[in-house]
Order: structure tokens, then C-alpha cells, then sequence
């Protein structure tokens, strides 16, 4: 008798224990490798805002933080993956303004939504547009290089790192507030864009500062005008767009965090806490400010507030200024 209820107790226990074996499995969060994906080819401004964070942050959580890119179709391949993942926190979205709260409004179906697909996690860098030129032009400043579009409708052309991204944007309200007629040339990415008008190959690349602040500040590209109200220090000699005479021309880009839909709210806040105290580093800030970005900080809540508004904002614009697909 006293084997038999021994036996028993041991089974209770036993079964006991299984209960309690999936949560103590899964544990704190996290567990292995996360991956961030980037949907930009390296070398553009939301390449440089994923890897500001990756090493301090695998650091702080105690695992690897992957930097996955995935270039494509204006930004939807890398959304969609993400948009598709398990909400686990293992799969998140380092995300571009122009695509996230530009494409919704230039694609019939993006094969993503903005809102339903996505749960905000951290808001991480902002940062205006530079007016980037080929060095071979014959034109030393703004108001030159809009002189020279207007005599040569057509002969120009600007790249941008997909259609629909703000480059895209910007290029396409450049042309109608100077009213001139320049070329658009899509890429997949900032990276690429750079390379080919360093080599002739476009003219103009209207684009975040991280992309071509070293090859202004070493020659190997000529920067005309920054689209904010003030100079970028890593920058100083490059004016501001009204400074050059083209005034009501002010956009900036912003890069932030983003998970799949219901993901749980203690591991968005783990990420959250962690990357805004990178972000408050003075390492972080300086590495940002040389780039020409500036960090931002925000709560889950905060950048949801935020997207919802920016989704709206950019709606509006895009339909004013009839920006369409090519």
C-alpha cells in the first residue's frame, strides 16, 4: 500500500511538472539570435540606424542581434517577411518612413498594413534630406544645378532608393516647387544609388545624410542644400534649402522599431527599455550626429501615436503633389 501511494505521488508530481514545462522552457526573453531586418541594401541611412543598435544591444540582452537585409519592391519584401513573422520578438523591423507610412498610400496592395501588421516597439533616428550631386556637373550650388535643370529639361536625372521612398518623394516635389523636368531612377536601396552617382551614372541623389556625408566631406560628391531649418554640423558648409533660395522645401526621415502584430507587451518593453538607453549613450549620439541623423527616443505608445499621424501627414502630401507609381 505504502509503494502503491508513493507511486502515486511521484505521478502527480510528475504530471505536475509537465504542466509547468512550457513556461519554464520558454524563460526570459531572449532566448536565442534576433533578427533585424533592414528592407534597404546596406549602406543607407536605416542600414546605418540597424547597426547603431545591434552590438550594444546584443550586449545588454545577452544574445546575438542580426542585420538581415532585404531589398525589394520599395521596401514591401522586407516589411512583408516581417509582417509575416512569428510575434515572438525574434523578428523585427528596422523601418523607413518613405516606406512605412509612404507606401500604404502609393500601392494598391503592398501586401502589408502599416497598423494592423506591425506593433510599435521604439522610435530610434530621425534625419533631413541632402541634396547630393555628381562633382562633374557644371553647377556650384543650389540655385546653378536648378538654373541648369531648367535649361536642360529632360537631360538630368535623380535616383532614389525605390519607388515610392522619400528620395522618391523629394525628388518628385523638387521638381514641381522648382519646376523643372528631371528623371527619376529607382534603386533598391541607398547603397547602390550612392555608388552609381559617384560614378556618373545619375546626377542628383536627394537622401538622409549617412549615405553621403564621408564622400562630401572627402570630394567625392558635391552636397547643395540640407532640407532642414538649420546646418548639419558634420556638414557645416552645405546651407540649408531656404539658405540656397528654395524656400517651403523642410522634410526629414525617420527610423524606428517595429514588430509583428501581438507580440507581447513585456517583450516590446524589454526592447524598448534596452534601446532607449542605448540611444541615451553619449556613443550612440555622437555616432548618430557625424552621420548627420539625430536619435529619438519613444514609448511603444508614443511612436503608435506617431505612426497613426505620419500615416496621415504623408497621405496628404502624396496626394497633393499627384505622386504616382512609375
Amino acid at each position: 500500500m505504502q509503494r502503491r501511494h508513493l507511486l502515486s505521488q511521484i505521478a502527480a508530481l510528475s504530471a505536475g511538472t509537465s504542466l509547468l514545462t512550457p513556461t519554464w522552457a520558454q524563460g526570459k526573453y531572449p532566448q536565442r539570435p534576433i533578427t533585424l531586418v533592414v528592407p534597404t541594401a546596406p549602406g543607407g541611412t536605416t542600414d546605418f540606424t540597424a547597426r547603431l543598435i545591434t552590438e550594444p544591444l546584443s550586449r545588454a540582452l545577452g544574445q546575438s542581434v542580426i542585420v538581415d537585409n532585404k531589398p525589394g519592391a520599395s521596401g514591401n519584401i522586407g516589411n512583408q517577411i516581417v509582417a509575416r513573422a512569428k510575434p515572438d520578438g525574434y523578428t523585427l523591423l528596422v523601418s523607413y518612413s518613405g516606406y512605412h507610412v509612404g507606401n500604404p498610400h502609393l500601392f494598391k496592395q503592398a501586401g502589408w498594413d502599416p497598423i494592423k501588421d506591425f506593433t510599435p516597439v521604439a522610435m530610434m533616428t530621425r534625419a533631413p534630406q541632402v541634396i547630393a550631386i555628381n562633382p562633374k556637373l557644371p553647377v556650384n550650388n543650389l540655385k546653378e544645378l536648378i538654373a541648369y535643370a531648367k535649361a536642360n529639361p529632360g537631360k538630368l536625372n535623380y535616383a532614389s532608393s525605390g519607388n515610392g521612398s522619400i528620395q522618391h518623394i523629394a525628388g518628385e516635389l523638387f521638381k514641381q516647387l522648382t519646376g523643372t523636368f528631371i528623371t527619376h531612377i529607382p534603386y533598391r536601396g541607398s547603397g547602390p544609388a550612392v555608388q552609381d552617382l559617384m560614378a556618373g551614372q545619375v546626377d542628383i541623389f536627394i537622401t538622409t545624410p549617412a549615405g553621403v556625408v564621408s564622400q562630401i566631406q572627402g570630394g567625392r560628391l558635391k552636397g547643395v542644400g540640407v532640407t532642414s531649418k538649420k546646418r548639419l554640423s558634420s556638414l557645416p558648409d552645405v546651407p540649408t534649402t531656404t539658405e540656397a533660395g528654395l524656400t517651403g522645401y523642410e522634410l526629414d526621415s525617420w527610423f524606428a522599431l517595429y514588430a509583428p502584430a501581438n507580440t507581447p507587451a513585456d517583450v516590446v518593453q524589454t526592447l524598448n527599455t534596452e534601446i532607449n538607453r542605448i540611444l541615451a549613450s553619449g556613443e550612440a549620439r555622437k555616432k548618430a550626429e557625424d552621420s548627420g541623423t539625430d536619435v529619438e527616443q519613444m514609448s511603444p505608445k508614443q511612436l503608435a501615436d506617431f505612426t497613426q499621424s505620419e500615416l496621415k501627414r504623408w497621405g496628404q502630401i502624396i496626394q497633393t503633389a499627384h505622386i504616382t507609381l512609375e
